[in-house]
């Protein structure tokens, strides 16, 4: 494979910590992301939905940011998730980012109110022209109900910000497409799928369940990515049921918290409505997945 991407390898959507009473922890945020660096993390997004964006302030995404800069900006990439289904908030978002030391932006395609192409590419655009960050922008079709067309993507390859994605519309053969077209750095965005998009093509993931089990997935990448097929796939076979327990059982924002506590890396699990922490048989079930989790 060519030289390391500027954004990293191996990436996950941090979850939010949060104390019982749905206060944001930020001691504890700091904690979880040098842990991550330490297993072997290249980098992490900040304030993506697994972080729960949708139900966190702008002062509160504002300070969390802050406090993981502080914890491992200076030995891990730290993107900051500034998507939003509102142009104007994103580019400001993008803004604070920037002054708040971020290295990247995380971009989602606009949810919920479905724009025509030429408004994502000016949506992508204007983010893009909102800062000095480079832009990764995130394809998900799953929850924006809407993909990002193949000449959509050629068009805003053309920004230099724009540098890369993060795909999560499990589409392998219009990803391969695209990368050629492009030369955009891909990232796999969906956990079952991460194998397949490196043999693929792709330079990462930005993954769920990788912050529960991270020593693992850096294995797997530096299988991939060194061409070790065989002992990607072991490693691969081995993360099966820790990430359909992550990602299948319930809301994966979820999941991942419930796990993280049952290690000992969050004191709670807690999360804010409309999310609600897993119930006995879901965490039961997700105990069992946790033993199998490769050493």
């Amino acid at each position: 494979m060519a030289a390391a991407p500027a954004l990293g390898v191996v990436l996950s959507a941090m979850v939010t910590p949060m104390r019982a009473d749905g206060a944001i922890d930020l001691d504890e945020a700091q904690r979880l992301a040098a842990h991550l660096v330490d297993a072997g993390h290249d980098g992490i997004v900040v304030s993506g939905t697994t972080g729960e964006s949708p139900t966190t302030s702008a002062p509160e995404k504002d300070d969390l940011l802050r406090a993981v800069v502080e914890a491992v900006g200076d030995r891990a990439v730290v993107i900051a998730g500034v998507g939003s289904n509102d142009t104007a908030k994103s580019v400001e978002s993008a803004r604070l980012a920037q002054k708040a030391g971020a290295h990247a932006a995380l971009a989602v395609t606009p949810y919920y109110n479905k724009p025509p192409q030429a408004g994502l590419v000016a949506h992508f655009t204007a983010i893009a022209d909102a800062s000095d960050l480079p832009v990764m922008v995130y394809d998900i079709p799953g929850r924006s109900v809407l993909s990002i067309a193949r000449d959509t993507y050629l068009h805003i390859a053309e920004h230099d910000r724009i540098t890369a994605v993060k795909d999560a519309r499990g589409d392998l053969p219009f990803a391969r497409e695209v990368m050629r077209a492009t030369g955009l750095d891909w990232y796999c965005g969906d956990d079952a799928l991460d194998l397949a998009h490196f043999s693929n093509g792709a330079v990462g993931f930005v993954g769920v369940t990788s912050q529960v089990a991270p020593a693992a997935y850096r294995r797997l990448a530096d299988a991939a990515t060194s061409g070790r097929w065989d002992d990607a796939l072991t490693v691969n076979d081995a993360l099966f049921e820790i990430v359909d327990a992550v990602m299948n059982i319930t809301q994966g924002a979820i999941m991942a918290k419930a796990a993280l506590a049952l290690q000992g890396h969050l004191s709670s699990p807690a999360v804010r409505l409309p999310l609600i922490e897993a119930d006995p048989s879901q965490t039961s079930r997700l105990r069992a997945a946790l033993e199998t989790i490769p050493d």
